[in-house]
């Protein structure tokens, strides 16, 4: 027997109790706040109403938070229903902010890489030295030049696909701050802390976004030699600098002929921890071209950008974008893996080999103290590609955002919001952030009836 169920915007706690003497399991349902997570308030008033206690029911008992009909406060009859289970939650944390005054953790602690170093130590004892491979010996990883000209064309489709698709879906930046927002109209919310916020009241003034705002551009200096010696700081303004994507990519084996780097066809010869000569290269033949060409892509000018005519063909640019997007990131993480890359712990200062640089010019956080010199550790992938979070839109062509119904709404990366209203299928792991399975009320009753 069903019972008159009214659906809400609220999370659902959903309790099924089986008892051996009864014919059929019992459900009892019961409406909470939506929350991220549970405070441990709110987890000890469920207890003590019975909702959690185990020893009431036996330890037959599943809980399942998820979205649900609730049935009346008045109603207290029973009601049959389905669980439907997935892997990825239903709402998931964003990244920590870090403030200017506070260091980047590292990304393995510095205890577990003192202990991994000293195991290392124990197995090597008693042990012949082994030879370095690629590409700490100077030569390249055969296996990753294919993935390398892979990301880099990945880099620039993505580039051209995304000045083409921000024709047909608007992108608008803030005039006094780095906040963006993608949809047809900026959003609502007060979160302005650039110049003249207290004459504006927290609000955005919103401008056209240009791809710089999208993609944050990142650079390095670009080694001609990967493993020579460090760039001091007399040298900063002599050395190029191009995106870290790009150096990274011609370490890995790209080959620009803007961009020469130094390639070695026969290992090193280390004489210490830190020093090394390179082997005699007289006895080898003379190098021939790779019969094997890798074709090179290359940015487009915005006049010769065509925007698409319809939205079939949005949506098949916005399902390129997320395919070229997916791609860079996916393969820049397995290249990271062979070829090192530091960032500082203070800036966003990235530099792609083994050892940062010498170059005094950090100005975060007490910087007085190192004498701008960076406090350079492991990077990830987010310090080499920075994500770019912006507000998701449910329905384009709704009604705009809301400023008192902000705790409802989701999060996405830049990129994938422009691709997600450009058409294409937001993939499943953005879905946690984006909060698209959270029901969002139509108006402030609504709202203000969430318990």
């Amino acid at each position: 027997m069903g019972c008159a169920c009214t659906q809400y915007p609220v999370g659902i706690g959903v309790v099924i109790h089986d008892r051996s003497s009864a014919s059929s399991p019992k459900l009892e349902c019961f409406s909470v706040a939506y929350q991220p997570r549970w405070d441990s308030l709110r987890f000890n008033a469920f207890r003590r109403l019975g909702f959690l206690n185990s020893s009431k029911y036996g330890s037959k008992e599943l809980k399942l938070p998820l979205m649900f009909k609730v049935p009346p406060r008045t109603s207290s009859r029973s009601c049959s229903t389905f669980v439907i289970k997935s892997d990825i939650p239903q709402n998931a944390d964003f990244p920590r902010y870090y403030s200017k005054k506070e260091k980047k953790p590292f990304p393995v602690p510095i205890v577990e890489l003192r202990r991994a170093a000293r195991e290392r130590q124990k197995n090597k004892a008693g042990q012949p030295r082994r030879p370095a491979g690629p590409p700490r010996n100077g030569l390249l990883v055969r296996r990753f030049i294919p993935l390398a000209y892979e990301v880099f064309n990945a880099r620039v489709d993505l580039i051209n696909n995304l000045k083409k698709i921000m024709k047909v879906i608007p992108v608008h930046a803030c005039k006094w701050c780095n906040e963006i927002h993608v949809g047809p109209v900026g959003h609502p919310f007060k979160s302005c802390r650039g110049q003249k916020t207290d004459v504006r009241k927290g609000l955005h003034e919103w401008t056209e976004a240009t791809i710089d705002d999208i993609l944050l551009p990142v650079e390095s200096y670009h080694l001609f030699d990967r493993l020579g010696k460090r760039i001091p700081h007399e040298e900063r303004f002599s050395v190029p600098r191009v995106p870290s994507v790009v150096e990274l990519c011609i370490q890995a084996g790209v080959e620009l002929p803007d961009l020469p780097t130094k390639r070695r066809r026969k290992p090193i010869i280390r004489v210490g921890k830190s020093e090394f000569i390179d082997a005699n290269e007289d006895d080898l033949p003379d190098p021939t071209p790779d019969v094997k060409k890798y074709h090179i892509l290359t940015e487009l000018p915005t006049s010769e950008l065509v925007s698409p005519s319809d939205a079939e063909e949005t949506t098949l640019l916005a399902e390129q974008t997320l395919e070229a997007w997916e791609k860079m990131r996916n393969g820049a993480q397995r290249l990271m893996k062979k070829y090192l890359v530091r960032v500082c712990g203070y800036c966003p200062e990235v530099h792609v080999g083994s050892s940062g640089h010498k170059a005094q010019n950090c100005g975060a956080f007490k910087h007085q103290q190192r004498n701008g010199q960076h406090g350079w550790q492991a990077a990830v992938i987010d310090d080499l590609i920075p994500p770019r979070y912006v507000w998701h839109v449910p329905d384009v062509h709704g009604p705009p955002l809301q400023r008192e119904l902000r705790s409802f709404y989701g999060q996405a990366q830049a990129v994938v919001e422009i691709c997600v209203q450009g058409g294409a299928v937001a993939p499943e792991q953005y879905k946690s952030t984006m909060r698209l399975d959270v029901g969002i009320p139509t108006n402030i009753g609504e709202a203000e009836m969430v318990v």
